[in-house]
């Protein structure tokens, strides 16, 4: 027997229909596989949120299959939020294997063109449209000030406050003029940080009026732009307290004090930073008595969670409300008023959800490969940027140490994009310092963070393939340097743009980011003379 016929999923009996009902519309969690399973079809019929997609619950192979599951969540519960995080760049999971399409927020900024980064906001909310997904969980309006920031990085538009915050504002135009909600992240700021929440507690050691100059204008950006939604941070701030500011009475107050009255969604009770100290459980209940309006459960398969078990994530949340509630500790009007706000999004989401139908949405005037090519930086400073004419094939070594928790890991995209013209062959950075490769070849090496020890040993082991030797007049020419190198070399950054200190040793093309649009630009200028 199925939920749909009557066959509750290990319920409580002992728990009235209203509060469970009450309980599930604040609880917005992910699930396993690209059909709605039992437990979940019971649980939307019971009153639950909705669902937040991840990579798993995408059949990238079968164009129609996302918008038929949105649609099968809706048949059991018609006012369903439905999210995703597509922010465009590195971060995408409706176009995860393949690579984004859309320029990621440093690609805009670099650009600074509001129109561009408007269509980008209504290109997203294209794709999220067409997915039946009513919910992106974009823009990020982090300044990213901290170079060293391992989560931000090249998803925030900028380090400058004023720039983030006109950037903010446009992709949040452009989003929810496809009739999908946006959702400002990460509120008051996560990108001074040096901690990933993912994986730990992360602290801001700023004081409150250095983060109200300087981090909470783009939100106010947001919120004058109309944006539905804001996501919380699970950082510290030691001025309010040493609690996450997810779990944090006064991150609820700073925020409601802006007048904004839209959803307040957390970030997943399934990070380190909630789940290492009090748990997702006792998390969801704490974020509830902050101000919270909608739980992100998380994703039931990463590592850190359930072993994959997408119903005892959702449990673990639902069981400690209704213990809290039961027990006095969570008045059931804090449940109630975050009940209301879920619904007013639902009758926004409603009310909008046709507005990209009449064309405006359909599709983008802009080339996004042109635009990825016109915010590369590139420095030809130890010879050309290019590969040396007739070239066939080309080395490329990933020097990348890890993924972004947020983007998750993906393909070589840059690889992926050369090797449509020439052969690639790829090698580690251990094959290279063996010396395992071939000779004479160009050899490109892709890194994303030059502040990397690791990162910089192998630039520099690949810059030293570029020793003089016997090469070509064309070549010293175009380089306008001598001696002439004997192997070209050159650099990809794909991360934040370097301090003079951590420029690599050799020519470098710098991307902002290293999704499939911004990887096709690359190869585009690496082609340039070939």
């Amino acid at each position: 027997m199925t939920a749909r016929d009557g066959a509750h999923i290990q319920t409580r009996p002992e728990v009235p229909t209203a509060l469970l009902q009450l309980v599930n519309s604040v609880i917005w969690p992910g699930f396993v596989g690209t059909t709605v399973p039992a437990w979940l079809d019971q649980a939307l019929l019971d009153g639950l949120a909705g669902v937040v997609y991840f990579t798993h619950n995408i059949d990238p192979d079968s164009p129609t299959q996302v918008a038929a599951l949105s649609a099968a969540i809706r048949s059991a519960n018609p006012g369903a939020v439905i999210g995703v995080d597509e922010e465009g760049g590195n971060v995408t999971r409706l176009q995860a294997r393949d690579g984004s399409t859309v320029p990621g927020a440093a690609v805009l900024g670099a650009l600074d063109d509001l129109s561009v980064t408007e269509a980008a906001g209504r290109e997203i909310g294209r794709l999220c449209h067409e997915a039946g997904i009513n919910l992106t969980i974009a823009p990020v309006a982090d300044v990213n000030t901290n170079p060293l920031n391992p989560v931000i990085g090249v998803r925030a538009f900028g380090s400058n406050t004023a720039l983030v915050s006109r950037h903010t504002a446009a992709a949040v135009t452009g989003i929810q003029s496809a009739g999908v909600g946006a959702c400002a992240k990460h509120f008051p700021g996560h990108g001074d940080t040096v901690a990933d929440s993912h994986m730990g507690t992360a602290r801001l050691e700023l004081g409150m009026d250095e983060i109200t100059a300087h981090h909470l204008p783009p939100f106010h950006a947001a919120f004058d732009a109309g944006v539905a939604s804001v996501m919380s941070a699970h950082i510290i701030i030691p001025e309010l307290s040493e609690a996450p500011a997810t779990l944090n009475p006064a991150m609820g107050a700073l925020l409601r004090g802006t007048g904004f009255d839209g959803l307040l969604i957390t970030d997943a009770l399934d990070m380190a930073a909630i789940r290492a100290t009090v748990g997702a459980g006792e998390g969801a209940v704490l974020s509830m008595l902050a101000g919270a309006d909608l739980l992100c459960v998380g994703n039931p398969l990463n590592d850190y969670s359930s072993g994959g078990n997408d119903f005892d994530c959702y449990v673990e949340v639902r069981d400690a409300l209704i213990d809290a509630a039961s027990s006095g500790r969570l008045p059931l009007e804090v449940l109630q008023t975050a009940r209301a706000r879920v619904a007013a999004f639902a009758q926004w989401s409603a009310d909008n959800w046709g507005a990209g139908d009449d064309g405006a949405a359909a599709g983008s005037p802009y080339r996004w490969v042109d635009a990825a090519e016109q915010a590369c930086t590139v420095e030809a400073t130890h010879g050309p940027a290019t590969l040396p004419a007739g070239t066939t094939d080309v080395v490329v070594v990933d020097a990348r140490t890890e993924f972004n928790m947020a983007a998750g890991p993906t393909a070589n995209f840059f690889a992926q994009a050369l090797s449509a013209t020439v052969t690639v062959h790829e090698r580690t950075p251990e094959a290279l310092l063996a010396g395992l490769v071939p000779a004479d070849l160009p050899v490109i090496a892709i890194t994303d963070a030059l502040t990397s020890a690791e990162q910089q040993q192998t630039l520099a082991a690949v810059a030293a393939l570029a020793e003089p030797g016997a090469g070509t007049a064309a070549d010293g020419a175009a380089a306008g340097l001598a001696p002439v190198s004997r192997r070209r070399v050159v650099a990809i950054n794909a991360g934040l743009l370097p301090m003079a200190q951590e420029r690599a040793p050799l020519s470098t093309i710098h991307c902002h980011g290293s999704s499939r649009v911004s990887a096709a630009a690359v190869a585009r200028l690496l082609l340039a003379g070939a």
